[in-house]
């Protein structure tokens, strides 16, 4: 039996482990080194070895110990000593799941909580790319010269609705961050900080979808050489200027000693590191109003179809201005913010399968330890039906003692998670480790494994011949 388990264990581990692969976030060091190799194969051979031997070898020597004239007393000393060494093996199996099981459910609960979070902007049908411009060395004006050329061509494209450029892109990784202070000091006591920089092209709002809150955006009049201007987010607004209107109000931005903006408008909230931050200040110039031509910039390109049908199309569009611009991370925005929290995604994984197989091996436990007790109490049984035990009431008898088990066992693991979970706080997002509805799912959910793994047994226990072991006996 160990020996099958260990083989079928093999074989669940070759399959499971491309999924993990899958599944595991870029940041995940030396994924290619990750495989199955002698040592893991080693292991696991001397593992099931050792289980084979120690828990085969363990009933044979207490019954060899046993003198010839005893055997048919310590048949039922041992069956009830191994009974109640199987009653506390299923209790850690229950509380072991529970641990697990509420792990689970609490990074589950945190995750459904994090992507109902406003993002501040519409990433369905969006598509961008990154294009790090090379041989642009020759100065601003050419590198502004093939970007603008760019986006006209990826805007002729059939199937585009909407594209423009940004320097960094929402929940891409990126964190290009400055100083800004308001001009003449008419802000609040905390007006000095820093803010996400963006430098974009009019209808970066328009294309991704970011709602206009007051003012305007900003628009093609917004070009080196006019008055600079600038939009900011709706928490940088309320930093600066709590309630007041900050239309007109000016502030530095960027390097020292600079020309300042003057805010025109102010546009919602926008996740920039990652979907929990609470930190959303940003500053959003035009390209050609910033203070230098940034070479390595996003196209966010909002299609009326399949986004990624039109990636090939969309490379192309930019090769037909330069063959030689590099374009990378092509893909839809709904990837980008998919792969922000892709750490989360990989520990819900992983839990989640450990959670499986504790759940799993808490249910066969049981399962196992009711159905031995109903065979060695077959007799007790039949004798209690002679007596006018109902079926009812024996059944009642076998659910009973499994959903003791399991309650002794879910007492211990819901006192073995209100210390474990400290270590998943870092992980939570809007969900408090001790969560309730997370609790009481778990409990129903092993009740209800529980219960499953109790029918049989029962159901056996119900049609216990009266005669035959009252005979037997």
């Amino acid at each position: 039996l160990a020996g099958l388990g260990g083989a079928l264990g093999l074989l669940v581990a070759r399959a499971g482990l491309s999924t993990v692969l899958a599944l595991s976030p870029a940041t995940l060091p030396r994924l290619d080194a990750i495989h199955l190799d002698g040592v893991a194969l080693a292991f696991a051979l001397t593992l099931t070895t050792l289980v084979g031997v120690l828990f085969g070898l363990a009933p044979g020597l207490h019954r060899s110990a046993g003198r010839p004239q005893a055997v048919s007393g310590v048949g039922r000393g041992f069956a009830r000593r191994s009974r109640s060494t199987r009653r506390v093996l299923v209790v850690i199996e229950v509380a072991l799941a529970v641990v697990l099981l509420v792990g689970t459910g609490l990074i589950l609960r945190s995750t459904r909580q994090l992507f109902s979070q406003p993002m501040g902007f519409e990433p369905e049908q969006l598509v961008v790319m990154q294009i790090y411009g090379t041989g642009l060395e020759h100065g601003d004006a050419v590198t502004h010269d093939f970007f603008d050329h760019a986006l006209d061509a990826v805007r002729s494209l059939p199937g585009v609705v909407s594209a423009a450029e940004t320097t960094q892109l929402p929940l891409s990784g990126d964190q290009d961050t400055y100083g800004v202070t308001v001009v003449g000091g008419n802000g609040t006591d905390g007006a000095d900080g820093a803010a996400y920089r963006y430098a974009v092209s009019p209808g970066y709002f328009e294309t991704l979808g970011i709602p206009l809150v007051r003012g305007r955006r900003l628009g093609r009049d917004d070009v080196a050489g006019a008055p600079a201007a600038a939009v900011i987010s709706a928490s940088l607004a309320h930093r600066l200027f709590q309630e007041r209107d900050p239309a007109g109000e000016r502030i530095h931005f960027g390097p020292a000693g600079q020309e300042p903006y003057t805010i025109v408008g102010v546009v919602d909230d926008v996740k920039q590191p990652s979907l929990d931050t609470q930190d959303t200040d940003a500053v959003y110039v035009t390209a050609h109003q910033w203070h230098w031509a940034d070479r390595v910039r996003w196209i966010v390109v909002r299609t009326d179809g399949d986004p990624l049908a039109l990636l090939p199309s969309l490379r192309q569009a930019v090769w037909s201005v330069d063959a030689d611009q590099p374009v990378v991370r092509a893909q839809p925005m709904e990837a980008v913010v998919t792969r922000s929290e892709a750490y989360r995604r990989f520990v819900l994984v992983v839990l989640s399968a450990f959670a499986l197989a504790a759940l799993a091996l808490s249910v066969v436990g049981l399962y196992g330890v009711v159905a031995g007790m109903v065979v060695e109490r077959l007799p007790e049984m039949g004798i209690r039906a002679a007596l006018g035990a109902s079926r009812e009431s024996i059944v009642a008898l076998v659910f009973r003692q499994g959903m003791t088990l399991t309650a002794a066992g879910v007492a211990v693991g819901v006192l073995a998670s209100l210390a474990a979970t400290r270590i998943l706080t870092s992980l939570l997002f809007h969900v408090s480790r001790l969560d309730p509805l997370t609790y009481c799912a778990v409990v129903g959910l092993l009740a209800a494994g529980s219960a499953f793994a109790c029918l049989l047994p029962a159901a056996r226990a119900s049609r216990v011949d009266t005669v035959g072991m009252l005979q037997a006996e």
